[in-house]
């Protein structure tokens, strides 16, 4: 086992994801390091719950601060403008939102970012667990991959199905989405991560399908994965308790974040 030291770690948004990972590396995985964060408006509430950390206006003023890590936590906006600036100056990047990289031509520039500058941009796998083995069965050939997105109605207000279907009265199991993994992160952005994850670790996003469902007999984001291939059949089934802060995020996605630093600070070699 390797370890590798973290002594000053920058945080892009602190949302209720970027909190909570924040909280989390200042009170149990890294309460020594020094942290820096970059567009940090949020509720005075939750900054009291934090220790004192560097404000910084724009990412010149981040890479300034030479931080060993970097993570996204601000949206796909800021995967498009700060992530390959940083990953060009040579500083690792761990990218929540992962969604953003359904745009091939930014995929590549952030490939091209980290090459320039020999950075790390490491993925995490959000509200979706279990894709070693679908990337493991991926080197055999995968025939099919189904992502199936289930949430109860209520949480799809502010997407296309609020205008496709009265959520309030939808009693019984209801697909709103079916379609490519491509289609799925462009309509449904914030459902993007998690197709992403699927996509990325197995056939693409124009070969992975989707199904979104509203879901009145779940209380909970359940995310199911389905795979057939020369080896076997996989099935993932995951049934998601949100973040006590924001109802509408998984609490898996930030504990997801949480164990990409902790995989960061302890590297095992055989």
């Amino acid at each position: 086992m390797t370890t590798r030291t973290l002594s000053r770690v920058g945080i892009i948004g602190l949302g209720a994801i970027g909190t909570q990972v924040l909280k989390a590396l200042q009170t149990t995985h890294l309460p020594l390091a020094a942290y820096a964060v970059l567009n940090h408006a949020m509720a005075s509430s939750a900054c009291a719950s934090l220790r004192p950390f560097q404000s910084c206006n724009n990412v010149e003023e981040l890479i300034a601060w030479r931080p060993d890590l970097v993570i996204e936590c601000a949206g796909h906006s800021a995967v498009i403008s700060t992530v390959p600036v940083l990953l060009a100056a040579g500083i690792d990047v761990i990218v929540a939102s992962i969604g953003a990289l359904a745009d091939q031509p930014l995929h590549s520039h952030l490939h091209n970012a980290a090459q320039e500058g020999n950075a790390r941009l490491i993925l995490v796998s959000g509200a979706i667990g279990g894709l070693d083995a679908l990337r493991s069965a991926r080197l055999a050939g995968l025939d099919e991959v189904l992502y199936v997105g289930r949430k109860p109605p209520r949480a799809w207000a502010g997407s296309p199905a609020e205008q496709a279907f009265d959520l309030a009265r939808i009693n019984l199991p209801t697909t709103i989405f079916r379609g490519t993994a491509a289609q799925a992160s462009i309509q449904f952005p914030k459902n993007a991560n998690v197709t992403a994850a699927v996509a990325l670790s197995g056939v693409g996003f124009d070969k992975t399908q989707v199904e979104l469902v509203a879901d009145p007999d779940t209380e909970r984001n359940v995310h199911e994965v389905q795979a057939r291939g020369p080896f076997g059949e996989l099935s993932i089934h995951l049934a998601n308790n949100p973040l006590p802060a924001n109802p509408r995020t998984s609490w898996l996605a930030a504990l997801s974040i949480e164990e990409a630093v902790c995989r960061q600070m302890f590297s095992l070699v055989f």
